[in-house]
This record gives C-alpha cells, structure tokens and sequence, in this order.
C-alpha cells in the first residue's frame, strides 16, 4: 500500500538518474552460405537442442535442492556427448531458465492473490453499492455477480496449484515456447471455418500438410541450441563459436559430430560470411583484444535465413550525480499511447521555446511495436542533444500490476491500452541509446504530474498561436520534479489597486525557508515592515493638531502615529471599509463654542 502523507496525497519518491545498459547485442545475416552448412548447423543445433532439453528437465528435477555439486554432475554428463564448453553453455542456459520460470511464478502468484482479494471484497458487498476512493463498490447487476463469483472459484485452483508448486520448487517449462506448442493445435481452424470456402478433401489435405509443415519448421528452428559463453583471454574471445574481423564463421563440432569437421581439431568453417556494421569497431576493439564475447546463431523460418548475434558485457557507463546531470537544465518528456511529449525546462524550471512532439504507432506485432519506439527515442535523443541539455526526465512507469481486469472492471479500452505499452522494452531502449549518445535519464515520479501540469501550466502557456495540451503541461511537471522545483508556477504580481476585486491571489512561497515569515518552506507568512509609504501616491501632509499630541509614537522612522509597522503584517489592511487604513486617518479635534 502506498504512503500517504497528511493531506492524503501520496508520497513523492525522490529522482534519480537511472544505471546504463548491463549488456550489449548486435546481430547481422550470415550471407553466402552453402548447402552443407545449412545441414551441418541443424544438424549441431538439433543435437545440442536434445542435450540442453534433457538437462533442463534435470534442473528442474533438482528444484530448490540444486548446488554446485549437482551443477558439476549435470556437466560431466553432457561433457561426455559433446564437449566441456558446450557443457558449460547448456548448463548456464538451463539455470538461468529455471530462475526466469521461478520468477514468472512469483509475479502469476502474487497477480492471482490481488484478483481474489478484489473479487472478494466486492463479493462481500451488496449489488450496486457504489465504492469509494481508494476501494471498489459492489458489482452493478446480480448476472455480474454470479459470473465473478464463478471466477472467484476458478482463480482460487490456479492459485492453490501455482502456490503448491512454488513450495516444492516446481516449474513448468517449455522449451520452444508454450504459445506456438498451442498453435499445433489451431492449423486447421482457418480451413474448416464457417466463413472458408468450399474445398475439395485433396486440396484441404495439401493445405492442412503445408501448414504443419511450415509450424514443423518453426518449431524446431526455435528448439535449436547454437549458443557459447565466451572466455576473455582465449583466442578471437570464444573458442566455441569464431567470427574472426574479416567475417570467417566457425564453430567447434560436438564429438557426435567430429567426422563432419572440415578444419583441424574439430572445427567446421562455413563457406557464409558475416560483418557488422552497427556497433562494428566495438567488436572489432573486443576480437583484437581477445576479450570474451558469446555468440547465438539462430535459423528465421519466415525469412529462411540464418543469423548471428554477438553480446558482451561494456564499461560501466559513467553516471553522473543528479546535480551534474541537470546543470544545463533538462527535457520534460511525457510518455502517451501515441506519441511523446517533450518540451525543453532551463536549469530554473522554465518552459524555453516551443513542445515538441514524437509521434509512435503501437498497432500491429511486437516488432513493429519495437520499431515505433526506435524511431521515437531516436528523434527524441537527436532533438535534446541540438538542444544542449544532457538529461532527459521522464516517468519511472510500471503497469506490471495495473493490468488486471479485476482492478479496471468494465474499462477495456484502458486495460488494452496499458496492456500493450512497452514499458520494459522502452525502459532498456531508452536507456542503452541515451548512454551511447551521452544523454543521462532521470527517473521521476509519476504521480500527479499530468493533473497537476494541467492544472498550473495548461493555461498560462496557451496562446493564439500555440495550443498547450494536457500531455504538454504534464512534461513541464516531469521537468520540475527531476530539477527539485515545485510543480507549482510563481504567481503573477497582484493588481496595480492592490484589492481583491481580481480575484484570490495564490502566492507561491519563496524558496528558501528563511525567507518565509514563519520559517516553514511552503508557507506564505506575513510580509515584513518596510520604512516609508507603501503605496505609490505621495503621503499628504496632514494638518497639525490643535490639541496635545494622543500619545507617543511607535515604529520605524518614517511611519505616522506606527500606523506602518504595525499593519505590515495585517492582511485586512487591504479591506478598505470598516477597518483602518495603512497610514491612519486624521481626526481633528472639535473647535471650542466659545
């Protein structure tokens, strides 16, 4: 549950400028490649495939009972059919997919409890109850009612099921992926349809044959394992899988494979070639160098081509202290369902020059989603660096628990929308680019700002010639939270009669705490005396007493009868009827009758 602080608004997490990127992967086509090393690459990757699925059921046979001792024995195991650093990268591969399946466990269990805690708690209410702030009310109908209750039972089996086997330590692992394994099962859906024409039972069965045989292809193109870790020191960084500077592809053949090598002690160069053009001279650095690299080739079943990817571990990008970072000010950047909204803050907070927009599609497949962010960011990063600032601020945004229908009930349209945003992918994307363009991203909370924003600065910004949107105002609030300020604007200075027929006049309060009347930050206290006249017309000289003078004289020099410094801090004084003014009134005396 979120703090609260004592107005009921919850608490603001500091900013902080978030780490680099913890890995680097490139990935080019292998080109020009002949018939025997297509063979010979699924024929290794086939038998590595077997080897790494028989020792990822081991893993998960051990559970939470795994040690180094079991590591070192699933290892000779495998060292036997293929070779000590092949063993190496099966085994590393395997535990780390049982710690990602432990971990996917744990957020399926915590996802389950929160549905069941809500669906409860409104089962509990009668129908039609409204809810409140902070919890939800009944459900509307009695139909609605009987349907979660239906599903209340149903969550809570998945939950007992996924609770016992997370206290034996068990997972359920696919290797090739649980989503195409069900797509076997729905080939022929499209061909025996209501809505498919008429087709003869030949041409149903050469259909029905040609799409299995395509899923048959991508199946085993993704249970193929073609992976090696590198090994800093050791000659091209891997002495598994080689791709020398000049492109030369070749890997070490499993000793079930050996008689199919062409080049000594077990190697099999292939005739394709490969070069990077991206992150090239990197690589290039990190071969000479002979520091470790691993290398993944993979086989695209749409494409039918073949790639490799190399990955590495760079330097720790340095991360500069939050100050350091926001000395030449900052970008406000809002994050929407379609586009990003930018807009340039100086080093005090204020809006310079125009907003900018970066529009994104996130329509379509999770590539083409991947694509749209790209470009986004890379306008985005091009756009700051002409600008010359060297941070951006944006959202610290994670819908990871906000997806749930039981949280959103009936608003489908918004589940949808946080369901297919890329926070995590435009997390690392936006990271690993800024690092490279020397841009640090400042990670602020979310909370408020695009209420807030619009609320302070929708209005005053907005002009004939320049339309402010509520994302726009909200990417000045994500400014100012990254550079200490309040969201708050300064307030214009009051009106030239200094009454209250304008309107109420909300004062912001200065930024240091001495400044202020009663030394609390945040407050407006009482203004401070000041010698001489407090407005601009001249003091009349008013008319000497007849009588004797009413008493002595209190104040600062300057002040009649102390009528000044005593009012200086009374904000009535400004009230002209029924209460005296600034400077006093002068009375005179009666004249006598005779």
């Amino acid at each position: 549950m979120d703090e609260r602080t004592a107005s009921g608004l919850r608490a603001i997490d500091a900013p902080f400028v978030a780490p680099g990127p913890s890995g680097v992967a490139i990935r080019t086509r292998i080109k020009g490649m002949s018939q025997r090393d297509e063979e010979i690459l699924w024929e290794a990757g086939t038998l590595l495939g077997r080897l790494a699925a028989a020792d990822l059921k081991a893993r998960c046979r051990y559970g939470t009972g795994h040690d180094k001792h079991a590591w070192a024995e699933r290892k000779r195991a495998l060292t036997v059919l293929s070779s000590a650093r092949w063993a190496g990268s099966i085994t590393k591969a395997s535990n780390d997919q049982w710690a990602l399946s432990r971990r996917n466990q744990a957020a399926f269990i915590a996802e389950r409890r929160a549905a069941v805690a809500t669906i409860s708690h409104r089962l509990s209410l009668p129908v039609g109850e409204p809810g409140t702030k902070d919890k939800p009310g009944g459900y509307r109908s009695k139909h609605e009612y009987f349907v979660k209750s239906r599903r209340l039972g149903m969550l809570e089996g998945q939950l007992a099921q996924a609770q016992a086997d997370d206290d034996a330590g068990r997972v359920h692992v696919c290797r090739g992926g649980r989503r195409l394994l069900n797509n076997r099962h729905h080939l022929l859906d499209d061909l025996t349809g209501p809505d498919t024409p008429g087709l003869s039972p030949e041409e149903l069965t050469a259909e029905a044959g040609h799409r299995v045989g395509q899923w048959r292809t991508r199946w085993n193109a993704k249970r193929l394992f073609l992976h090696a870790d590198g090994e800093t020191g050791k000659r091209w960084g891997n002495l598994t899988i080689r791709l020398t500077p000049e492109g030369e592809v070749s890997l070490k053949l499993p000793a079930a494979l050996a008689h199919r090598a062409n080049a000594p002690h077990g190697w099999y160069v292939l005739d394709g070639r490969a070069t990077f053009t991206y992150r090239g001279a990197e690589w290039a650095d990190r071969v000479h160098a002979d520091r470790a690299v691993a290398y993944t080739i993979n086989y695209d079943a749409d494409r039918d081509r073949w790639y490799i990817t190399a990955a590495w571990q760079p330097a720790p990008a340095p991360i500069l202290p939050l100050q350091a970072a926001l000395v030449a000010g900052c970008v406000g950047v809002d994050t929407n369902d379609d586009h990003l909204a930018a807009w340039r803050l100086d080093v005090h907070g204020n809006p310079v020059g125009d907003p900018k927009r970066f529009c994104y599609d996130l329509s379509g497949s999770s590539a083409h989603r991947d694509a749209q962010i790209r470009h986004a960011l890379t306008r985005l990063l091009h756009w700051a660096r002409r600008e010359g600032v060297k941070a951006i601020a944006i959202e610290d945004l994670d819908f990871a628990d906000e997806k749930t229908r039981e949280k959103h009930g009936r608003r489908k349209r918004f589940r949808n929308l946080i369901s297919r945003f890329p926070t995590a992918r435009l997390r690392a994307r936006l990271t690993s680019m800024a690092a490279e363009a020397g841009i640090q991203v400042v990670a602020v909370d979310a909370a408020y700002t695009s209420k807030w924003g619009a609320q302070h600065w929708r209005k005053p910004l907005t002009t004939k010639e320049r339309q402010v949107t509520r994302h726009d105002a909200a990417s000045i609030a994500i400014g100012r939270r990254a550079l200490g300020h309040k969201i708050r604007r300064r307030t214009a200075p009051p009106p030239r009669h200094q009454s209250d027929a304008a309107g109420h006049r909300t004062v912001q309060a200065r930024a240091h705490a001495q400044a202020c009347g009663d030394g609390v930050p945040g407050r407006e206290g009482t203004r401070p005396p000041e010698p001489g006249p407090r407005t601009r017309c001249v003091k009349p000289k008013p008319m000497p007493p007849i009588g004797p003078p009413a008493g002595p004289t209190t104040g600062p020099p300057g002040a009649s009868g102390g009528v000044a410094g005593r009012k200086a801090g009374d904000q009535r004084a400004q009230d002209r009827s029924g209460h005296a003014g600034e400077h006093g009134s002068w009375v005179q005396d009666p004249l006598p009758l005779t």
